[in-house]
């Protein structure tokens, strides 16, 4: 007799998860799944061996939750995204599903802790930065708040690149995620599809000559085979799926050529294919690196609109109620191309006609636009987009022609303006525009904070925000409160529930019961403990990994996310030095002791972001080894930034550094993850800091610096830096220290192009800002010197940040833009 997983007769099993019986099962997985007895087990092998155990009982809710979204024919979101930065997955999961505590008593009775085989688990690398992580945390919240979904991406072997640094410079390697496996995930090759690329486009016409159809002839066929993770919400009450592609090849070996003597060409198309997901975001500088990446994009967008379209027929065998059942999502421009590809479906596979094939993708799809920089908006060289994708070319010109038909008939634009709108960008070098695709494509653009929501209706999209007046609306970012409170921070968790009780851990707007107890001496004094103590393990791994003593009772100022001069790091850099010669300078004040934290990778390509890592590098290594600084600054930048670097960076920080030039970080999520943790955000009115600051109050933040129009402002009527810079003595002897190589004697000249930048143009504002940032620095000090009331800010930031939950976010996409309850 075959049983089914979810079988009446192995719920007794599954459902028992006492320690022992664990134990128990821990045992037998580790003999009968991975072959291993306890005196050769590794702690590989028990992490595996754990994970599966657990894993049982969630493919058990898994299996039910699809099943219920079938049965109920629910609406299903559809989430497409070029990364998902998800992390570790043990830890979450175990807890989201209530057994965490159980299971690490069960190990402790076989030998083995479990905070130890845990740090082996790898993170994912399918991701870079704050888009990723948002992706991740959408899917948790999604399955939290029972909103059936799947998410799309690419299964990268290697995902963006391991960093490590050499003399301080960045150097780039694999990420070798997957050298033990992953138990998490499951093949499915029954879900494979062809994904064609070239060739030619064929018409096909009736007997009288009228055109029936379109036929694509790709010249080059590839294989996407999907990879299926269960993603576990809160209580577990919902399983949904994360469908990553690997691409295989059609045929993997030319046995004909392979048996000629021609080995190698035998493997060409193997070798083509396993290109495809080896690597997030090859570099793009050059031709080969562009046409890969857009390879990469239609790549997994075909496969998710085939697997969509073959999933929704084999419910309902029809195609007009696509919009009522399916909400495909795209997160950024990267799966913008899935408007074309599911026109191309509509068309020339279901034979539907192009109004109404346009009139469902629009119904269909909704698209997230996360930067308002113009050279992030993706676009395509014609000739390229046309030789990989010939027929999505003339559907792209189909599709813009139906646009520039509707603006013209509004009469409301001139020339100029319907350039703009046009989705084909003409000039010397036409191209594609993917932004403008995927905003006509949609019936929903969204913005991630509410400042920059305004700011695309008035700069980006401002021409086609007033053809469709009615398609952009905002959905502030949030941030799962699972993962990066009680996860990361056991300790704060604990104090709150010892405050307030549990149910924050179901309503996180609920630890506005803190609020009162910012108040109270007693709860302050715990809550510095559980700082303290958060920092201590940062000040430990800091010393593990680079050698490096730092002092937990220094203020820990802290810098991480992806390097971008928008991002202006390197003002947090150029603040260091001049405190640097203040500190030295000014002996006799009471200087307060800090620590400088930097992490995160730059685009192997971006030579500035790479400069600002050396830079950071070269001043930590002059001012951390000068004894005149008396212990008083460090600056300490921690290789290879990821998910699990940031659980323990996050909740050991006081200070928040959210420092972007305003008008330029479309929200952030690390500005949130700080302040739940209990820090107090230094930042310019930028993105989601804006609406912290409206929602943890004036007093517990410090904002600083040119707002948004003011830089536009400025940057419209001549802004000269250079006047700025000689007005400001400590700015000046800064920049000229960097500039002439007191940071870099082996090579002088190594920054002065980077300075110069700054005097000739300084378009990121970091002279503007510059005597704000410090002065707003000089605020922190006062403020930590106060030990009473900076702890008091800290636990009011932790009280009133509850709102910045990705629940609510996730909700409110639900409820308006995709139609689903919740």
């Amino acid at each position: 007799m075959t049983l089914a997983p979810n079988s009446e007769l192995l719920r007794p099993i599954l459902h028992n998860s006492d320690p022992k019986t664990l134990a128990t099962e821990i045992l037998k997985s580790l003999t009968y799944r991975l072959g291993k007895d306890t005196s050769v087990a590794t702690p590989h092998d028990w992490l595996t061996a754990s994970i599966k155990v657990v894993r049982d009982r969630i493919i058990e809710r898994w299996i039910e939750s699809t099943k219920s979204a079938y049965e109920q024919k629910e609406k299903r979101v559809y989430y497409l995204s070029l990364e998902f930065l998800i992390g570790r997955l043990m830890r979450d999961a175990f807890s989201n599903i209530g057994m965490l505590d159980n299971m690490r008593e069960a190990l402790a009775l076989l030998g083995v802790e479990l905070d130890v085989i845990a740090k082996l688990e790898p993170d994912a690398a399918l991701g870079n930065g704050g888009l990723g992580r948002l992706a991740a945390c959408f899917m948790e919240s999604m399955a939290t708040v029972d909103v059936p979904a799947h998410g799309y991406g690419i299964r990268y072997v290697h995902g963006l690149f391991r960093q490590e640094f050499s003399d301080g410079w960045q150097v780039e390697l694999p990420e070798t995620w997957l050298d033990h496996g992953n138990p998490w995930e499951f093949e499915r090759r029954e879900r494979s599809f062809e994904v064609g690329f070239g060739g030619t486009v064929e018409s096909v016409t009736s007997k009288d000559g009228r055109l029936e159809r379109h036929v694509w002839k790709p010249s080059e066929r590839v294989l996407a085979v999907a990879y299926d993770t269960p993603v576990v919400g809160w209580r577990g009450e919902r399983v949904n799926t994360l469908r990553l592609w690997s691409a295989m090849p059609v045929d993997p070996i030319l046995l004909e050529a392979f048996n000629a003597g021609d080995h190698i060409g035998a493997m060409r198309e193997s070798n083509k294919a396993e290109v495809l997901t080896q690597v997030l975001y090859p570099a793009d500088s050059h031709l080969a690196g562009q046409e890969l990446r857009l390879r990469q994009e239609y790549f997994f967008s075909a496969a998710s609109l085939e697997d969509i379209v073959q999933r929704h027929l084999s419910q309902y065998g029809e195609l007009l109620s696509l919009p009522d059942k399916a909400a495909i999502h795209l997160n950024d421009t990267h799966p913008a191309v899935a408007v074309a590809e599911l026109m191309r479906q509509l068309m020339d596979a279901h034979g539907i006609d192009f109004d109404t094939a346009w009139d469902l993708t629009k119904r269909t799809f909704a698209y997230t636009n996360h930067t308002l920089l113009p050279e992030a908006l993706e676009s395509w060289p014609v000739p390229l987009f046309e030789r990989l994708l010939p027929r999505h070319m003339q559907i792209v010109y189909a599709i813009n022609a139906q646009v520039l038909l509707e603006a013209r008939a509004a009469q409301k634009f001139d020339g100029e303006q319907i350039g703009r709108i046009s989705l084909i960008h003409e000039g010397s070098d036409r191209r594609v525009r993917m932004g403008n695709l995927a905003f006509a494509g949609s019936h929903s653009i969204n913005g991630v904070s509410a400042l920059h929501t305004d700011l695309m209706k008035e700069t980006v999209f401002a021409d086609l925000h007033r053809l469709y007046p009615g398609r952009i609306n905002n959905k502030t970012n949030g941030i799962t409160p699972r993962r990066w409170l009680i996860q990361c921070n056991a300790g704060l968790t604990n104090l709150a529930r010892e405050a307030i009780g549990d149910a924050f851990l179901d309503d996180v707007n609920l630890l506005s019961g803190l609020d009162p107890l910012a108040d109270d001496a007693a709860f302050r004094e715990k809550f510095a403990a559980v700082k303290r103590a958060n920092k201590q393990r940062l000040s430990s791994l800091v010393g593990e990994r680079l050698g490096i003593k730092v002092d937990p009772s220094a203020l820990f100022d802290i810098q991480i996310k992806r390097i971008h001069e928008y991002k202006r790091q390197l003002l947090n850099i150029v603040e260091a030095v001049a405190l640097y010669d203040q500190i030295r300078s000014h002996p006799e004040k009471d200087w307060e002791p800090r620590v400088k934290f930097f992490g995160g990778k730059a685009a192997p390509s971006y030579h500035n972001a790479k400069l600002i890592i050396k830079l950071a590098n070269d001043v930590a290594r002059v001012i951390n080894r000068d004894p005149a600084v008396r212990g008083l600054l460090k600056i300490v930048f921690i290789p290879n930034y990821n998910v699990s670097l940031a659980e323990i960076m996050v909740p050991a920080a006081d200070l928040s550094e959210q420092i972007s030039t305003a008008g330029m970080e479309a929200s952030g999520t690390g500005n949130m993850k700080f302040a739940l943790n209990g820090a107090i955000t230094i930042g310019t009115l930028d993105g989601a800091n804006v609406e912290i600051k409206e929602r943890v109050g004036d007093d517990n933040i410090v904002i600083f610096g040119l707002t948004a129009a003011e830089v536009a402002e400025r940057r419209a009527n001549g802004y000269k830096p250079r006047d700025i810079i000689e007005g400001s003595p400590e700015l000046a002897q800064a920049l000229s220290a960097i500039a002439s190589g007191v940071f870099s004697h082996d090579d002088p000249d190594r920054y002065r192009d980077l300075i110069n930048g700054i005097y000739d143009n300084d378009w990121f504002m970091v002279a503007a800002d510059f005597d704000a940032f410090t002065a707003a620095q000089r605020k922190v000090d006062s403020i930590w010197r106060n030990s009473p009331e900076w702890q008091a800010k800290a636990i009011r930031n932790v009280a009133r940040v509850g709102w910045f939950s990705s629940d609510r976010t996730i909700r409110q996409y639900a409820s308006e833009i995709w139609n689903v309850p919740v």
